[in-house]
């Protein structure tokens, strides 16, 4: 397939015939650039990111258009994005007029068949379109699935845990596999997959999966670079609410050690960076999406906002023994 905005060889154009690239603020530095100009495109270039897009930034209408056109920025500068999104206050905002109950535990969504229904249909019927939408008012890019759709996600049911106890929460789903062909698809292509995070569960239930822990499951799936979770807030706080300094970075394991006693909130998000991390992806990052321009700072910039986890270091190899020498060897009288 060919023709503007597509290719058939995966280096992508930094800009259509006739267009002018995007310029804009990063939210890292506040340079004006544009992406395919930053130092760490080339590095990139190829590359896939999976980007999480939910909070502030999918209800306020300048921050969804910052958004696509970040992620369009992002193909521009030869990367292959992914997106997953979430849609928890549109949900919460159809369940209140349906006169359904709203309710979270350790920061997921208590799912009855009633609220599920709900969730499939926001999720893939409102706000999928809207972003598919946001994204093609710049070229033909964006294509909507659901972890429904050629079995792209398969998840069993999952409890949540509160206070050392499971809990039910109805129709919530843990990703247990991920088939990837669609999305691999859609990515030669030229195009960018938005995926809504529903799942088809081996005995045909249908199950609502935390956005974060979609995003990292495909990330991983994916062998994507990378993974960028918007959100909220500026990152993980290091005591809160004694204190909002951030933690600029830490380790898998030093992640793991605080996940414990972390915020129901922010529990997801920081589990799904931690097992994207483990399952081979390079970078995770959590960074706050009512920043303008937020996600171009959180995939490029080195030292960017938000929380980044990395993989553990490699424990360091022990030094291969020296062969002695003749002169080294023990003699026969030695051994006497």
């Amino acid at each position: 397939m060919s023709g503007p905005g597509t290719t058939r060889t995966g280096t992508l154009p930094h800009a259509r015939p006739g267009e002018t690239p995007a310029i804009k603020a990063t939210a890292a530095s506040g340079t004006v650039t544009a992406a395919a100009d930053l130092p760490w495109a080339e590095e990139l270039r190829g590359r896939t990111v999976v980007v999480k897009f939910g909070g502030n930034a999918m209800v306020d209408p300048a921050l969804h258009r910052t958004f696509a056109q970040d992620v369009v920025e992002l193909w521009h500068a030869g990367l292959r994005p992914v997106v997953v999104h979430g849609g928890g206050p549109q949900i919460s905002a159809m369940l209140d007029r349906l006169d359904l109950e709203v309710r979270f535990e350790a920061g997921l969504r208590v799912t009855t068949p009633e609220t599920m229904d709900v969730v499939r249909m926001v999720l893939t019927g409102q706000v999928q379109r809207e972003l598919v939408g946001a994204l093609n008012a710049h070229g033909p890019f964006a294509v909507g699935l659901s972890g429904e759709d050629a079995h792209t996600m398969t998840a069993v049911r999952r409890p949540a845990w509160v206070d050392g106890r499971s809990v039910d929460i109805g129709l919530v789903g843990e990703v247990v596999g991920v088939e990837t062909a669609a999305v691999r698809a859609l990515l030669e292509a030229g195009r960018i997959p938005v995926v809504s995070p529903v799942a088809r569960g081996e005995d045909g239930e249908v199950y609502n999966v935390n956005a974060d822990l979609a995003a990292s499951a495909l990330a991983v799936a994916l062998g994507a670079d990378r993974l960028v979770v918007l959100t909220d807030v500026e990152g993980l706080y290091a005591d809160w609410p004694r204190s909002t300094e951030v933690v600029a970075r830490l380790t898998a394991g030093e992640l793991d050690a605080l996940l414990p006693d972390l915020a129901s909130g922010m529990l997801p998000k920081m589990e799904g960076c931690l097992r994207a991390v483990r399952g081979g992806v390079r970078a995770a990052r959590v960074v706050d999406g009512r920043v303008p321009h937020a996600l171009l700072g959180g995939v490029f910039a080195a030292d960017g906002p938000g929380t980044t986890v990395v993989p553990d270091p490699e424990p360091e190899a022990s030094p291969a023994p020296v062969p002695a020498s003749p002169s080294d060897s023990p003699s026969e009288e030695d051994d006497a």
